[in-house]
């Protein structure tokens, strides 16, 4: 790339670019620009010559082409949610941001083709909020889903808690448009669960993190909307016990198991106290929980798996205790205690953000080691543990001692703790991210993870797509 003095002052770079998106649409001021080149949890600040936020797919390609002719480096945002400093530019960047926030229309539901069709900037709780409107589902569901948009869903290839049934953003797209780094636009929106005509090239842009392409649409799959569902929050004495109980699940239920959450005790105080003391599910402390929930259209059915799955689970000594929720609210309640723990360790802070996955088989001893582990070297971390036991992510997320300052905690355990939980996850054929993505943040420790020949690739893709290594710079590949 060519270096930042060869390129134009921020001012004229901002008055061209308000040329295409219109004045009102384009951020220049350092003070106007703050919240969009600063990261989620506030770990990552960068700076830009402007920020524009197009209204339709025509505005990206524009402002795509003229950045690329001129070599302006440009970092696609969606809603900012990141937890890998994946969504704002460097420091010394003089990046544009293109927020995508503005493209936030619903252009068609076919409840018949059961698709949903939406620009990359609708939220997802909006995506879902649609689908439900045409009596459909939009499966997806994580803890950001009132402020993350399609777009960045798609870019990280976003999980959750329903990936179990449901599968994840790569499972549940069947059509991309994205702007490519040159401006050319590539628009693929077929609803088509058949199309055999060559390499599919969407599955390119899922989970790339905003480095080959621009997402501007999607065609989405949709499902039949549930119409019942019966939810219990249920002690378990170990993780290793947990996937046997998850196991029991599947043989009993079938497809209907949608969710089976693992919840240590740590993470459920923490929520505790963010909500201030709202109630616990269960009597007394129990070391591990788990949050079950069996959907689908009978709940007499429904109502009675889940029951054989507790009776099963205290007969075979996994359970020790479990509370079913009697009501929509209650089911609500045990939801929020499980979709609380993000937001509750990002108001705390000095939490470190382990992201893994391992193979069912593995979880616990993985658990187990890696804790003992951790807490070797900080024995009073306080170990907020959780994640989709059903596909095998475990969010392990060591945090600070309450009486310890979060800046010292993570300057003196972030790193080592960070490469010590990944390599014991890549040790047992896991993954360093299951859902979160790359970004910044592990950027530099990929290369110990991935092979010479999948890096090779992966570099090949970028340089072809992208020469000048204008999209997102920074984040992925080093």
């Amino acid at each position: 790339m060519e270096s930042i003095a060869a390129l134009p002052p921020p001012a004229d770079i901002a008055r061209a670019l308000a040329d295409i998106v219109g004045t009102g649409a384009c951020l220049a001021d350092a003070p106007d620009m703050a919240p969009y080149v600063t990261d989620y949890r506030r770990l990552y600040r960068g700076s830009a010559a402007c920020v524009v936020f197009p209204r339709s797919t025509q505005q990206v390609s524009e402002v795509m082409a003229w950045c690329h002719a001129r070599r302006v480096p440009v970092v696609p945002q969606g809603g900012n949610t990141s937890l890998m400093g994946g969504a704002v530019p460097a420091a010394n960047a003089l990046a544009v941001v293109i927020n995508l926030s503005r493209m936030n229309q619903v252009l068609e539901i076919d409840a018949t083709n059961d698709t949903l069709t939406v620009q990359a900037g609708v939220t997802l709780n909006a995506a879902r909020a649609a689908a439900e409107e045409a009596g459909r589902l939009f499966p997806l569901r994580i803890g950001s889903e009132g402020s993350c948009q399609i777009g960045g869903n798609l870019a990280t290839n976003a999980g959750g808690t329903a990936v179990l049934r449901y599968g994840n953003m790569r499972d549940l797209v069947l059509g991309i448009e994205a702007v490519l780094p040159d401006g050319r636009v590539c628009s693929a929106l077929r609803g088509l669960r058949k199309d055999n005509t060559g390499y599919d090239l969407k599955h390119l842009f899922v989970g790339s993190e905003g480095t080959l392409g621009i997402i501007t649409a999607a065609v989405l799959k949709l499902y039949p909307l549930p119409t019942a569902s019966a939810t219990a929050f249920v002690a378990v004495r170990d993780p290793e016990t947990a996937v046997q109980l998850l196991a029991e699940a599947k043989r009993i239920a079938g497809p209907a198991v949608t969710t089976f959450e693992l919840v240590s005790q740590p993470a459920l105080d923490l929520v505790r106290d963010y909500l201030d003391g709202a109630a616990s599910p269960l009597p007394g402390r129990h070391d591990w929980m788990v949050l079950v929930e069996l959907t689908g259209t009978e709940q007499p059915a429904l109502d009675a798996a889940l029951e054989q799955l507790l009776e099963a689970g205290i007969e075979h000594g996994w359970v020790a205790d479990a509370a079913v929720a009697a009501s929509l609210a209650q089911a609500q309640a045990f939801w929020r205690l499980r979709e609380e723990i993000s937001d509750a360790q990002t108001r705390t802070g000095g939490s470190i953000k382990c992201d893994v996955s391992v193979p069912l088989s593995r979880i616990g001893a993985f658990v187990r080691d890696a804790s003992q582990a951790v807490l070797a070297r900080a024995p009073q971390a306080r170990m907020v543990i959780y994640g989709h036991m059903g596909d095998g992510n475990v969010h392990f997320n060591p945090l600070r001692p309450a009486d310890q300052p979060a800046a010292e905690f993570m300057a003196a355990h972030l790193a080592p703790v960070s490469r010590l939980v990944d390599g014991m996850a890549h040790a047992l054929g896991g993954s360093v991210s299951a859902e979160h993505g790359i970004g910044v943040a592990k950027r530099d420790d990929l290369p110990a993870y991935k092979s010479e020949v999948e890096l090779a690739l992966m570099r090949q893709i970028k340089q072809a797509l992208d020469p000048h290594g204008l999209l997102n710079p920074g984040k992925l590949l080093a």
